[in-house]
């Protein structure tokens, strides 16, 4: 049988072109769940945009955060707006956002997917290929460094997105940018400006006293725990 010498190049240029992506999404996922696993505690500072497709609204934020893994406590305070934060002390997920809900506290159980989506790694590099489709998405440079993107697609409907893309610094593995896309058709883009894995994180910060006389709405008793 006679071969067709420019399809045997086509498809030769094809597995040519495929394979390495293939390849590099292997690569940067698994380096980046190295770089995960290896860090116990970080701290650092982020941008946040929250864009509703319904109002066509986007709102902005600026914060700073600490992370610790074991036991799992996470700081999240706002320089803008000002005085919100978002706490998680080990058990409980406390919500003061005093900028559009004055006077009113949540408390969650961390035990609930809210407080799992707040990780701003463990939610896309815990058993990634398990839970995913991934695919490749390019390069980019994010707050100055080169990073690798990826799209992520859950394969069951228990995640709190039904897609993410992720921006993995290229030298280090490091998460450098997330956007996801909420049931609801919320987008949620988060960059982290400055990180520092290991860093010496302060446990003060992890802990959350209501302001005198606030509202508390615990959603553990609403749900009938």
């Amino acid at each position: 049988m006679r071969v067709n010498f420019i399809h045997v190049v086509a498809a030769s240029t094809l597995v040519a072109s495929t394979a390495p992506r293939q390849q590099s999404v292997d690569t940067v996922i698994d380096k980046a769940v190295a770089t995960y696993n290896k860090t116990k505690t970080s701290k650092g500072t982020f941008e946040q945009a929250i864009t509703n497709p319904l109002t066509g609204s986007t709102v902005k934020a600026v914060g700073e955060f600490q992370q610790q893994r074991e036991p799992a406590r996470f700081s999240f305070r706002f320089v803008q707006p000002k005085g919100d934060m978002i706490i998680g002390d080990g058990k409980w997920l406390w919500v003061y956002l005093p900028s559009s809900t004055p006077g009113q506290v949540i408390k969650v159980p961390m035990t609930d997917g809210g407080a799992g989506s707040l990780d701003l790694a463990s939610r896309f590099f815990d058993s990634p290929k398990t839970r995913f489709a991934i695919t490749y998405a390019g390069t980019a440079t994010v707050a100055g460094r080169a990073a690798h993107a990826l799209m992520l697609k859950p394969k069951s409907s228990t995640e709190p997105f039904t897609q993410a893309k992720v921006w993995i610094d290229t030298a280090d593995g490091t998460l450098r940018q997330f956007e996801t896309v909420e049931p609801s058709g919320i987008t949620r883009l988060v960059t982290i400006t400055a990180v520092t894995p290991n860093a010496p994180v302060d446990a003060k910060l992890f802990s959350f006293t209501p302001p005198k006389g606030a509202r508390i709405v615990d959603q553990a008793v609403l749900g009938g725990r």
